[in-house]
């Protein structure tokens, strides 16, 4: 890349990083070549010494290459050495009953231990460090001092007036025109999910729900005694719409659930042509279609993909949503845009509790408004897309060589699939009596498929205890084999 392709629009350091990224994609440099010391690089792309240093720096941090002593820089990975994706199962299609509750209470204590006792890759939450705790606290004296009743009192039901504005205003980052009155602040963004589906369903009723999915997804279906049908969603493309319109001729389904950006667990992203295509369908049949977006913020590409909401033209979208894994996990900040239901959401939410905490909503508002939060978005981002390849690389380096994984360009899980004669039930067993916390597959379906697979949160940034706990679920799946 020579000098005359720098422009203003990164920083010099990013733009001569992503050049050399690309050239180790390509294998223009191998793993093993030694990289231009950083004064032949300073010359050959018109940069300080210091601009190359972090041009190194940032590779580094990705684990792309390594510093050695007296030597200088070597590369050290590539992207060719990804695993294979591991392969979709193709759930049967039958309407039943969710029976994933007994295993999910079962492990809810371990995925809930102390942070400083145990190697934690099940919370799927952002860890502290990455979060702008000072500035939020900040927010929240400011809310104390300045709110007439000092948060004392009830909020509204619909949610704190400024709060449904800033979250009407990022929704422009997705292709959406939201008003404020638009928007039902609720507590996180399963309560968002869980009210919508109250507000188009029926205990009986059989829903449509992609396969793998968030547990926690599959726990609220069940506590409304609604059936579900599971359809098989892919890395690529999300959803598969050709089943879905399968089980839409053979079932009334009377709602479908999906996240298509960066599903959790799988952390595919459905490409936006394709959720245009899930939007009309779901039109054609006048199917309300919940939308979790709680990940669409943590994207690792240039641009934020658009959502479902973004193409609803009927008010059929139900676009769900929370702060809990961009900013502040605690507070349980969430919201829901129901479109042609609000009236029967807003009534639900205020059967329900009446309304979100006074406090926790007029702080966020006032740190959307002063906070700088696309600023904070871009360095978390930049800092998950890191943790993504360094947890990659040890998952190669320490798992059996036929582990499939999955390659998110988005959010902080990782789906492995391992041998299928790998209990991933059993093997969490095991790992918790070395204090180490995974994820099994079996909780992401309503009927118990995935029994060979994890999920792992890179939600915690690379360290020592990191490496350690991949290497000993290393050790303890090749001693199940």
């Amino acid at each position: 890349m020579p000098k005359s392709n720098l422009n203003s629009g990164d920083h010099l350091y990013m733009q001569v990083a992503t050049g050399l990224e690309k050239m180790i994609a390509e294998d223009v440099l191998k793993i093993g070549d030694k990289l231009p010391s950083v004064r032949v690089l300073s010359d050959e792309y018109g940069i300080s010494m210091g601009t190359a240093f972090q041009a190194y720096y940032h590779l580094e941090g990705k684990g792309l290459i390594e510093s050695r002593p007296k030597s200088g820089y070597y590369v050290r990975f590539n992207h060719r050495r990804f695993p294979e994706l591991p392969k979709m199962i193709q759930p049967d299609a039958l309407s039943h009953d969710v029976t994933v509750k007994e295993m999910i209470n079962s492990i809810y204590g371990d995925i809930a231990s102390p942070i400083d006792k145990v190697i934690n890759f099940a919370l799927a939450v952002p860890d502290i460090s990455l979060l702008p705790a000072a500035k939020i606290n900040k927010s929240v004296m400011h809310a104390l001092r300045n709110t007439k009743d000092h948060c004392i009192n009830y909020g509204h039901p619909q949610g704190n007036t400024d709060l449904r504005k800033q979250i009407a205003k990022l929704a422009f980052n997705w292709g959406g025109k939201i008003k404020p009155d638009e928007v039902v602040i609720t507590n996180g963004c399963l309560e968002a999910i869980t009210m919508c589906l109250r507000a188009v369903t029926q205990p009986g009723d059989t829903v449509a729900v992609e396969s793998p999915n968030y547990f926690g997804i599959f726990q609220s279906i069940e506590s409304m005694g609604l059936k579900v049908v599971e359809i098989s969603s892919c890395f690529i493309s999300g959803m598969e719409l050709d089943c879905l319109k399968k089980a839409i001729k053979k079932f009334p389904i009377k709602a479908v659930v999906t996240i298509p950006n960066f599903n959790n667990p799988l952390g595919g992203c459905m490409p936006d042509e394709i959720k245009k295509e899930l939007v009309d369908l779901i039109n054609k049949h006048d199917i309300p279609l919940i939308e979790d977006d709680i990940y669409g913020e943590l994207y690792f590409g240039k641009n934020r993909p658009r959502t479902c909401k973004s193409y609803d033209t009927k008010g059929l979208v139900m676009h769900c949503s929370s702060f809990s894994k961009s900013l502040i996990p605690g507070y349980r900040i969430g919201w829901t845009m129901p479109g042609k239901f609000i009236e029967q959401v807003k009534q639900i939410k205020r059967m329900h509790n009446i309304s979100s905490p006074s406090i926790t909503q007029a702080a966020i508002a006032h740190y959307l408004q002063n906070g700088r939060y696309e600023y904070h978005l871009k360095n978390m981002r930049k800092a998950l897309h890191t943790q993504c390849l360094r947890y990659m690389q040890a998952i190669i380096d320490y798992f059996p060589e036929d582990t499939k994984v999955s390659r998110p360009h988005g959010g902080f899980v990782l789906w492995v699939e391992l041998d299928k004669k790998v209990n991933a039930f059993k093997l969490r067993t095991e790992a918790m009596k070395h204090n180490i916390s995974v994820v099994p597959g079996k909780i992401f379906s309503a009927s118990c498929n995935y029994g060979n697979c994890l999920r792992i949160s890179f939600g915690k940034p690379w360290d020592d205890n990191a490496d350690y706990g991949l290497m000993m679920l290393g050790k303890m799946i090749r001693k199940m084999l």
